[in-house]
């Protein structure tokens, strides 16, 4: 049997377009805020899938408006909560803590003795990176607890979205993402104001939304269909390791060594939840 080369090239590069899209949009901070960027951000992509997938062929009604709330709600949240994280917090670590929202799902769904291996390593991950009192390297403590609410939301996330999605099909995800713009806009005028209506920054959030929505999106769906769910789950797991490299070399982030080793220790988790999920009904 072949390697699949293209399907795990695509996923890579969906990983490094995603954490190179954020990198840009956290250099955005100071003129936009992390609200107005998530704002120009989700706006642009809704317009983008709404182009793309035209959800408008599909006859929508009231019923329907109550479990796209309960999908596009999280999905708001879960991006405003990431840039507001990435404000005071590295990239790479704010994807590692968000990680322990799917992590989280994936081992509910899983009761297995050797799944309290996975969860006491994602724990000692976390508290590695802890702000201890006394800690000269301690992350700033709301940094933390919005990567941590992101966490929260990417898991409500991914159990309302496969609700939706087997419902409504490829249609959820435009749908969803409107629901999720119009969550955030309020916090986004409130942030930035009229500054986010400037060409220049309307531009430069339809290219956040291109490099780190439109293309990731569209990479990982040829990925979806050519690559095992295991090993798509597996290769997954290594965004907090391609964030850390990203906000490395864009945003000139350096990671300490129990840093890097509580990312390392995530990422194992993760990777071994997958793994185990391959056995799981």
């Amino acid at each position: 049997m072949s390697f699949p080369v293209w399907p795990v090239a695509a996923l890579m590069g969906s990983l490094v377009s995603l954490c190179i899209g954020t990198s840009y949009a956290k250099s955005l901070f100071p003129v936009l805020g992390a609200a107005g960027t998530t704002t120009l951000r989700l706006v642009f992509s809704t317009l983008l899938l709404m182009l793309f997938l035209r959800p408008w062929r599909r006859s929508w009604n009231r019923a329907d408006l109550a479990p796209l709330l309960l999908y596009g709600l999280p999905m708001g949240l879960m991006n405003l909560q990431f840039y507001f994280a990435i404000q005071t917090i590295p990239l790479g670590l704010a994807v590692a803590i968000e990680f322990t929202g799917p992590l989280a799902v994936a081992l509910w769904s899983s009761r297995k003795p050797i799944d309290f291996v996975w969860i006491a390593l994602a724990v000692l991950g976390l508290g590695l990176i802890l702000p201890w009192p006394g800690s000269i390297q301690a992350l700033d403590p709301l940094g933390m607890a919005f990567a941590l609410g992101a966490g929260c939301c990417w898991a409500l996330y991914i159990v309302f979205g496969q609700r939706v999605a087997a419902r409504y099909g490829a249609m959820a995800t435009p749908m969803g993402m409107l629901i999720a713009a119009m969550v955030v806009t309020p916090f986004g005028l409130y942030s930035a104001g009229t500054t986010m209506f400037d060409t220049p920054w309307l531009i430069t959030g339809l290219i956040v939304a291109l490099v780190s929505s439109a293309v990731p999106y569209s990479l990982e769906m040829y990925s979806l269909k050519h690559l095992p769910k295991l090993t798509f789950s597996v290769l997954l797991s290594l965004e907090p390791a391609v964030g850390a490299v990203a906000g490395w070399l864009m945003l000139s982030e350096q990671l300490t060594a129990q840093q890097l080793a509580a990312i390392a220790l995530i990422m194992t988790a993760s990777m071994g939840s997958a793994f185990n999920a391959k056995r799981s009904p």
